[in-house]
């Protein structure tokens, strides 16, 4: 039966040695009495071996991991069992990725190393002092991590092939209270407070609004919302952040103007406690506009026949063509090398930012609607494009879709895993001593 206490040690041996690797550090050596037994074979698995010496380190260092997180450590022998049962899988995978040709290379490992060292806020080489320091082997935690790499590539290879989520799973998913409440935007709501009573004169009320409408030209003047309304002044501001809310947890004064806002807007609202100013410091998940321009090119690539100065004044001269009226589309049908592009008329479709490369991405945002531009040289050649259209498409549809997918897929993914897990080891010749 699970437990609590189970589930943590299961979260623990998943950790080791990759994310434990750190509580390691703080180990003392062994003692002699401590390493009794180190060097005998306490189980054999398939084709390999596992010592009582890489038994015990693990179960050190299991043990500083959960100790670490303050959570009670269960008792030694299942403590044991549950650590070689992890020992056991480990060596089947290993030798899985060793017959499919697993290999991780070392630029790969190295930034691996560097994100490990980094999570417990040291740099690489302060991590591998460490280690060092500790009596620790910073060759043999390399290389530890290097197989803790490998054993995530084969469950990714042999787990994701098995996870399919239809549109109907992520509909039905978006439907329920727990799938609305994950989607739903989070706004971080900054609000001053310029109070003002109901027993305050007409004079009093105005004098203060006033005040308050100096302060909002200043925000959106340009003056950080911060220190304009903690400027010295006649009235003094209340209130502060609200830190990060969902809309049904915005009061609701504000919950009907914060949607409207973008990031960085400001706005006066007024209730019965004066006048607020509600500053909208950051958004996710809300509205996701993206400006998309329709485009279409003609592309001249240099080649040995055709030189880089004959093949720019041939982009000239369809510029020079295109001009005095023949029709882009066929053009490009027949002198665009872009072969994904020229049987269409050189039409590339509804591009997103940064799909292009920086050189098309410029000369595309300096042209205007239904204009065709200079031609301008790229990694691929030189080019002439038209700028057909252009809109702000809303992602954020999307975005949700894919958030909820994601979700889904890794529900499904620790699922496979365990399912997975439990047939290699059902499958593998094992021996335990």
């Amino acid at each position: 039966m699970s437990t609590p206490r189970t589930d943590t040690l299961k979260a623990a041996l998943r950790a080791q040695p990759l994310m434990g690797l750190f509580a390691l550090l703080m180990l003392p050596f062994f003692t002699s009495a401590q390493v009794e037994m180190l060097d005998q074979v306490v189980a054999i698995v398939d084709d390999d071996i596992i010592l009582a010496s890489e038994l015990q380190e693990r179960v050190q260092g299991v043990r500083a991991t959960m100790e670490s997180r303050g959570v009670e450590v269960p008792e030694d022998d299942i403590l044991i069992r549950e650590t070689l049962d992890r020992l056991i899988l480990d060596s089947i995978q290993l030798q899985l990725a060793n017959l499919y040709g697993v290999r991780i290379p070392d630029q790969q490992l190295d930034e691996s190393m560097t994100r490990l060292a980094q999570q417990n806020g040291l740099t690489l080489e302060q991590f591998r002092l460490a280690l060092e320091q500790s009596g620790q082997s910073y060759a043999a935690a390399r290389e530890g991590l290097r197989d803790d790499l490998a054993i995530q590539r084969v469950q990714q290879g042999n787990v994701m092939r098995n996870i399919n989520i239809s549109e109907q799973e992520i509909d039905n998913f978006l439907a329920t209270e727990e799938g609305e409440a994950m989607t739903q935007p989070e706004y971080r709501v900054v609000q001053a407070l310029l109070s003002s009573g109901r027993s305050e004169d007409a004079t009093t009320v105005a004098a203060k609004e006033k005040f308050v409408d100096a302060v909002l030209d200043a925000i959106q003047g340009g003056t950080p919302f911060e220190e304009a309304v903690s400027a010295p002044g006649p009235y003094t501001f209340s209130g502060g952040d609200l830190g990060w809310r969902k809309l049904s947890d915005i009061p609701s004064m504000f919950a009907d103007v914060v949607p409207s806002l973008s990031v960085g807007d400001v706005t006066k609202v007024r209730s019965s406690s004066g006048f607020h100013l509600v500053f909208l410091a950051d958004a996710v998940g809300g509205e996701r506009l993206v400006r998309q321009t329709d485009v279409r090119h003609i592309l001249i690539k240099p080649t040995e026949v055709l030189s880089e100065e004959a093949a720019e004044a041939l982009a000239g001269d369809l510029k020079y063509r295109i001009a005095a009226g023949e029709a882009f589309g066929d053009l490009a049908r027949q002198y665009s090398d872009d072969i994904g592009s020229a049987a269409e008329g050189g039409e590339l479709g509804w591009t997103n930012p940064g799909q292009m490369v920086p050189e098309f991405e410029a000369t595309m945002a300096a042209t205007a609607k239904g204009s065709v531009s200079e031609p301008f040289r790229s990694e691929f050649g030189w080019h002439i494009l038209e700028v057909k259209d252009r809109r702000d498409k809303d992602f954020s549809s999307q975005v949700r879709r894919n958030q909820v997918a994601g979700y889904i897929r890794e529900q499904k993914y620790q699922e496979e895993l365990d399912a997975w897990l439990r047939k290699i080891r059902e499958e593998a010749f094992v021996d335990i001593k």
